[in-house]
This record gives structure tokens, C-alpha cells and sequence, in this order.
């Protein structure tokens, strides 16, 4: 997530520069084609006009179909935060006499249920765009993923004994498997009488939503925004872009003949204007890839981490995670 004012226009210009070369040169193309007397036969704006008013409304579709799955995914993480605090609460206050320690398990087995769901939602996926060039030399001079620098099992290590470590990573789902511990746990707690039904209902309750969120956060990383209409907004954004210096010199040649050059850096502004709408919509479109526009799902994990910690009075809490060049992840 970017956490200043705003990207600044040399950002913007690095990232959009390739496209942006592109679009010159070929813009030039028409008017270089007219001054060298070249027979070029220039295509009426009407229909271009017509195909880019039909590209801007996929296009803008796209824009908020990814909005509205990165919203999601922020709200799926604020339920998050709010149902670990209850958890935690809940965990401290409810069980009673037995093993002094349980609380505290329940609490750090909590956390590295965080730890194992944002490694998982870090995976990365065929369909997604950090592995493009412009994304991963954006990211190499501006900021780095802390899931893609540690290894899971060195974060768990401190979090559960090395028995439940194990276990977890045998598991295919790590995070869940975590949260059957828990449940375990919490069973083993009203067999001792740590727990009354009652209140070992209430935190089953809690784990049972900790697991729908869990699902949610699946849902969207694991099913993207569907190929066919990103393969045709981007086929269809492409032949826009080819087509628009001819319709632009020709409504250009119309208005002031003799001056096709005019039409340069009418094609050039329209064409990376469009261009940089789609890109804006494939940066959003999946929120947990590990980009600059992603939920920052590692602070708020930490964020998670030092409450629940506070709640137990530890004397030494994390750091909480700060931005890099005004990107927190």
C-alpha cells in the first residue's frame, strides 16, 4: 500500500515509460508517412471515437471490478483485526485455573496463524503481474516483501513448540492446520475444566470466524479476475492504440491541413491515457501479490501481534512495521 501523498509524476514516468516510447514512434508514424508524400490512407475519426468510447467503458469495468476486489480485501483483514482482539480477550479471561501457560499458547499460536496465512497469500500465482519487468524493477529500487526474505519455519519456530511446528509444516494449509491446533487445544482445556461449555463455544465461535475470513482471503487470491475479459480489454485497448494516429491525423489534416504533425502528441497523450487506466486495474486487481498497491497485510499483522502481545503484558514488543520509500506491505 502506498503510504504517502501520492506516487509522484517521475514514478508514474518510469513506470509507464516503455508504453510510452511505444507510443510515440508509432504515432510519428502517419505524419512521417504524409511528409514524405507517401500514399497513406488515413482512417475517419468516427469509428476510432466509436471503438474508444467502447474500450474506456471496459476498461473503466475493469478499473472498478479490481477496486472492489481490493476493497474486499482490506475489509476481510479489518474483520481480522477485530475478531483476533476478541479472540485474544477471550483466550485471557476465559480460561481458568489448570495450565497457567494456556492463555499465552493461545495467543502465540494465534499469531502464527497470521504468520502462515500472509505466506500463503504471498504465493505467487500464473495469473499474476509482479513478475512483469516494469513490476519487478519498480519493487527491486523501491521496496521488498518480507515473506519472500524469511522462511516460514524460522517464523513459526518461536511461536509453537516444535512438535505443533512439525506438524504444521507437513500440512498443505498451513494456516489451517494451525487453527485446528487451536481447536485442539481448546478441547484439551474443557476436558481439564479449564473451559466451560459455554465459553469453549464462544471461542470455537471465534476460530469458526477466523476460518470464514480465512476463506475469503482464499477465494480472492486463488480465483482471479476472469481471463476472458482481461484478454479482450486488453486486446481491445491494443487495437485501439494501433488505429489512433490514423483517425487523429486524419481529424488533425481536416482542422489544419498542412499540420499533421499536430496529430504526435494528440495520439500520444490519448493513447497513454488509456493505457495507463488498464495497468492501474491489473496493479489492483490482486491484493495480495505482493505490489505496491497490495493490502498491507505484513503491518497488520504486526500491527495484530503487538495488541494481543500487549494484552498479555509481555515486557519486549515488536516493532511495528514501517513504510519503505512510502510503501508498507
Amino acid at each position: 500500500m502506498h503510504a504517502g501523498r501520492n506516487y509522484s509524476a517521475a514514478e508514474v514516468f518510469r513506470w509507464t515509460r516503455r508504453e510510452l516510447l511505444v507510443f510515440v514512434v508509432w504515432s510519428a508514424v502517419p505524419p512521417l508517412l504524409l511528409t514524405l508524400d507517401f500514399e497513406l490512407v488515413l482512417m475517419p475519426w468516427s469509428p476510432v471515437a466509436v471503438l474508444g468510447t467502447a474500450v474506456a467503458f471496459v476498461t473503466g469495468f475493469r478499473s472498478n471490478a479490481a477496486y472492489g476486489r481490493l476493497w474486499e480485501a482490506r475489509q476481510v483483514w479489518g474483520a481480522i483485526v477485530n475478531l483476533s482482539r476478541a479472540f485474544a480477550v477471550q483466550a485471557r479471561d476465559f480460561v481458568e485455573g489448570g495450565e497457567a501457560a494456556r492463555p499465552r499458547r493461545l495467543v502465540l499460536r494465534h499469531v502464527a496463524w497470521l504468520t502462515a496465512l500472509r505466506h500463503q497469500l504471498r504465493q505467487p500465482r500464473a495469473w499474476e503481474t509482479q513478475g512483469l519487468r516494469f513490476n519487478s524493477e519498480y519493487r527491486a529500487r523501491t521496496f521488498a516483501v518480507p515473506e519472500q526474505g524469511s522462511a516460514l519455519e524460522a517464523e513459526l519456530a518461536p511461536l509453537l513448540s516444535e512438535e505443533e511446528l512439525q506438524a504444521v509444516l507437513k500440512k498443505k494449509n498451513r494456516a489451517l492446520a494451525v487453527l485446528s491446533l487451536q481447536s485442539e487445544d481448546l478441547q484439551r482445556a474443557a476436558r481439564e475444566g479449564q473451559l466451560s461449555d459455554y465459553r469453549r463455544v464462544e471461542l470455537s465461535r471465534a476460530i469458526a470466524g477466523l476460518l470464514d475470513q480465512q476463506g475469503k482471503c482464499e477465494r480472492i487470491k486463488n480465483f482471479p479476475y476472469p481471463r476472458q475479459f482481461a484478454t479482450l480489454n486488453r486486446f481491445f485497448v491494443k487495437l485501439f492504440i494501433v488505429l489512433l494516429p490514423f483517425g487523429v491525423t486524419a481529424e488533425v489534416l481536416r482542422l489544419a491541413p498542412g499540420s499533421p504533425w499536430l496529430a504526435l502528441p494528440m495520439s500520444v497523450v490519448l493513447a497513454w491515457v488509456l493505457n495507463t487506466m488498464d495497468k492501474i486495474g491489473v496493479a489492483s486487481e490482486n491484493p495480495f501479490e505482493g505490489g505496491p498497491n497490495d493490502v498491507p497485510i505484513t503491518a497488520m499483522s504486526r500491527s495484530i501481534e503487538i495488541d494481543l502481545l500487549d494484552l498479555l503484558n509481555e515486557p519486549r514488543l515488536p516493532a511495528p512495521v514501517e513504510p519503505t520509500h512510502d510503501i508498507l506491505m
